[in-house]
């Protein structure tokens, strides 16, 4: 899979704040984007645990802990994930 850098800037309090190390905080705000997306119907379950850099299993778990239902599925999306599993 071809990956592109992206990087941000937060105020210096942050990480101290939310008491995380900058790896676990990467980790989180890529898990809770993906979930956000999938939530918007941006993404499907597949693409948003892969966003997030989760097995899909694991990004089920992700939903539940955000409170999100795992069924956002629409017609297109249901043919997508019976060819493509």
């Amino acid at each position: 899979m071809e990956t592109v850098h992206v990087s941000i800037d937060l105020p210096r309090g942050v990480l101290s704040a939310l008491r995380q190390d900058p790896d676990n905080f990467v980790r989180e705000m890529r898990l809770a984007a993906a979930v956000k997306w999938y939530e918007m119907r941006m993404v499907a379950q597949t693409k948003a645990a892969e966003i997030a850099g989760v097995s899909r299993g694991e990004f089920l778990t992700a939903l539940q802990r955000f409170g999100v239902s795992p069924f956002q599925y629409d017609a297109d999306e249901i043919v997508e994930e019976v060819e493509h599993g």
